[in-house]
């Protein structure tokens, strides 16, 4: 089966690296002039009027995500390097949510499993994701982007055969390691993954997931591999507000966090409500 077209779809803390090594990658890409213009289209802005790696610096933000699991524990991490940003509550960024998927939604929407025929996000080739914002000019961005990348990789366990997610129980498509950046692979952000990238994880250029008429998966979810996807091209999609900020598997967080920063995120408009059924039981 042919793959679906890519769509352009709406944009959506302790140093391990040596301080040379990280202002090598730091100085060393460099970004281009941007060119082109940002189209509205139903409210959103639209990333491919504009070229690979530059999507919305020129409003002084610019999202990316990283997925390795189950989003409840990783989200938890992305906050706390947040907070080593100086970010306050209202600041804060990260949001848990789902990306990486070609498989258009029949339902328009995009949801956990208990979500309307045609809206699941793993049959849409989806994969559970980290959103955070990069925000300032390309220098400050950068310097951030590494930030995350460490706190990103901290997120293995080192095994003889190469590093392993925090819960290899939650396997799948669904829970594969995707890193989304604009550009992809030609992101003046992707050297610095690659510095933070200190065990030699697997960094594959991937165009996102969908499945071939005998159910096959075009990404799927490989042992020691992060699939580095083009975040101007394979969007963010906002988890249900029931999976915001929730406590981990089997480790409770402090209700600061799941009580208190969730009201002020939702306050602050970072998390909103989705179309898909939310379960505040759960």
């Amino acid at each position: 089966m042919a793959a679906p077209p890519a769509q352009a779809l709406p944009l959506a803390f302790l140093p391990v690296v040596s301080p040379a090594a990280m202002a090598d990658a730091l100085g060393g890409a460099v970004a281009e002039s941007v060119a082109g213009a940002v189209v509205e289209a139903a409210g959103d802005a639209v990333a491919d009027a504009m070229p690979d790696g530059e999507c919305c610096l020129m409003q002084g933000i610019t999202p990316v995500y990283f997925g390795n699991g189950c989003f409840w524990g990783r989200q938890f991490d992305f906050v706390n390097t947040e907070k080593a940003l100086g970010r306050s509550a209202g600041d804060m960024s990260a949001v848990v949510g789902y990306a990486g998927g070609r498989v258009p939604s029949a339902a328009g929407k995009v949801c956990y499993y208990r979500g309307p025929a045609g809206s699941v996000y793993e049959e849409l080739g989806h994969a559970e994701v980290v959103k955070v914002d990069l925000r300032g000019d390309m220098e400050a961005a950068k310097q951030q982007y590494a930030m995350f990348a460490q706190t990103y990789f901290k997120q293995f366990r080192k095994t003889p055969f190469g590093m392993m997610r925090l819960d290899p129980q939650d396997a799948g498509p669904g829970y594969r390691n995707v890193i989304g950046l604009p550009g992809g692979v030609d992101s003046p952000f992707f050297p610095i993954l690659q510095v933070a990238n200190v065990n030699g994880m697997q960094l594959l250029p991937g165009s996102g997931n969908f499945y071939d008429s005998n159910g096959q998966p075009a990404e799927d979810d490989e042992f020691n591999t992060v699939w580095v996807l083009d975040s101007n091209r394979l969007a963010f999609n906002q988890a249900e507000v029931y999976h915001q900020l929730h406590n981990g598997i089997g480790k409770a967080f402090p209700k600061e966090y799941t009580k208190d920063l969730k009201q002020a995120m939702m306050e602050s408009g970072k998390i909103d409500k989705t179309r898909c059924p939310d379960y505040y039981f759960f």
